[in-house]
């Protein structure tokens, strides 16, 4: 039996299908290419955009095209919504949502047992793993579909983590990145804290890097900020949603901190975790541009705010209006071509931040962990604090920490 898997959408996807790959081939079944003749299909579908939905449901199309007999499996947050939709669609087998995503494999082989949270960790490159903790959301931010997509708050417990990390070690993997839905509300339903997990996870042999894939600011406590500057495994490098830098906004669209509570945490890891000499901490923050009732006014000042912050990257997406959700009939739509502008406007200032940035490190000693691709004979890695850097292709490299200079 031959399967093939298709992925949209975010890491957490990513690390469910890799690991509905494992399953499958452990069964005996053979993973093929997605545009090869499969037996069965699996998506895995997206619904963070009206986009994403409608991508999801044009490679369910596609891939019965290509054998109209195959079994076409759905599972996924637009499955989650949407689930009639893909119902619909012509070859469409099954629908998992949310709670049924763990018994996929269970269902098409026989071989494995479905649990309340679907313990998940990619495993396609021979470098890093992305590393599923958590699923779902208790915030319902007033744009967003997550909670009703993922579900409410739940992690895998601390032992099962330290295992699936232990697993990856052996695939001789040196580096993890945590991800889940909201990584830092871990604990929720284990009566364990994240903090606790940091702590388990720093002490598995073989894995010498992890990052914190997105934690909201709130969430990332000076306790935790402590503990990571303290000397630890954990990497100078943070992924931390903004979305505005309009506390009026903020409030409206049910964000649980404020602007100045943002700068303190960021200024309190700078605080923490930098020394002259030492590599810069890599800031990664989210943006929503376009939210109800976001003026020209508001826009100049997240523009402002976001010049205050310095980060070292802005993913930087226009909102996206979602039936179901409160900002969806909230006055003060923004059209689209503004939205596109302002995504223009903070694009560029992304790459002037970045660019300042990488020079404020020129000089420092890191290490890099190079990736196996060859790409016309040179080769690349991230530094700890995530600067990209290339070299001459030396196989030698692939999946070592490597000293090095960072240049300007």
């Amino acid at each position: 039996m031959k399967a093939a898997f298709l992925t949209l959408g975010c890491k957490l996807n990513y690390a469910e299908t890799s690991t509905y790959e494992r399953g499958f081939r452990s069964a005996g079944w053979e993973i093929v290419d997605w545009r090869e003749k499969a037996d069965c299909y699996l998506v895995n579908t997206c619904t963070v955009t009206a986009t994403s939905d409608s991508k999801s449901r044009n490679l369910v199309r596609k891939v019965h095209r290509i054998n109209p007999s195959a079994e076409i499996i759905v599972t996924g947050c637009s499955a989650e919504l949407r689930r009639s939709d893909f119902e619909a669609l012509e070859g469409v087998s099954r629908v998992y949502g949310a709670a049924e995503k763990s018994r996929i494999v269970a269902d098409l082989t026989g071989s494995s047992a479905d649990s309340d949270v679907f313990a998940a960790y990619s495993s396609g490159e021979r470098t890093r793993a992305f590393l599923k903790v958590q699923d779902g959301c208790n915030n319902f931010c007033r744009y967003c579909t997550v909670p009703y997509a993922r579900g409410r708050s739940r992690n895998v417990p601390i032992c099962e983590c330290v295992r699936m990390a232990g697993e990856i070690a052996a695939l001789g993997m040196k580096e993890i990145v945590l991800t889940g839905v909201n990584t830092g509300d871990f604990g929720r339903s284990t009566s364990e804290s994240f903090l606790d997990l940091l702590k388990a996870l720093n002490e598995v042999d073989g894995i010498e890097r992890y990052r914190i894939s997105s934690i909201e600011p709130n969430l990332l406590t000076e306790e935790i900020i402590d503990w990571i500057a303290s000397g630890t495994k954990f990497q100078p490098h943070f992924h931390i949603p903004l979305q505005t830098g309009s506390d009026g906004l903020l409030n409206r669209m049910g964000r649980h901190y404020d602007t100045a509570f943002f700068l303190d945490r960021i200024n309190y890891i700078r605080l923490r975790m930098e020394r002259p000499g030492s590599p810069k901490v890599f800031f990664g923050i989210d943006v929503m541009v376009g939210l109800p009732g976001e003026t020209e006014e508001l826009f100049g000042r997240t523009v402002e705010f976001i010049r205050r912050l310095r980060p070292a990257f802005i993913h930087v997406f226009p909102y996206s209006r979602r039936p179901g959700t409160p900002a969806a009939t909230m006055s003060g739509q923004v059209p689209e071509q503004e939205k596109a502008r302002r995504v223009a406007v903070l694009e560029a200032l992304c790459d002037e931040l970045h660019r300042e940035f990488v020079s404020a490190n020129a000089g420092i000693s890191e290490k890099v962990l190079f990736e196996s691709r060859d790409k016309g004979g040179m080769m690349s890695g991230y530094t700890g604090n995530y600067i990209r850097i290339t070299r001459p292709y030396d196989k030698s490299l692939v999946g070592e920490l490597t000293d090095i200079i960072i240049d300007r």
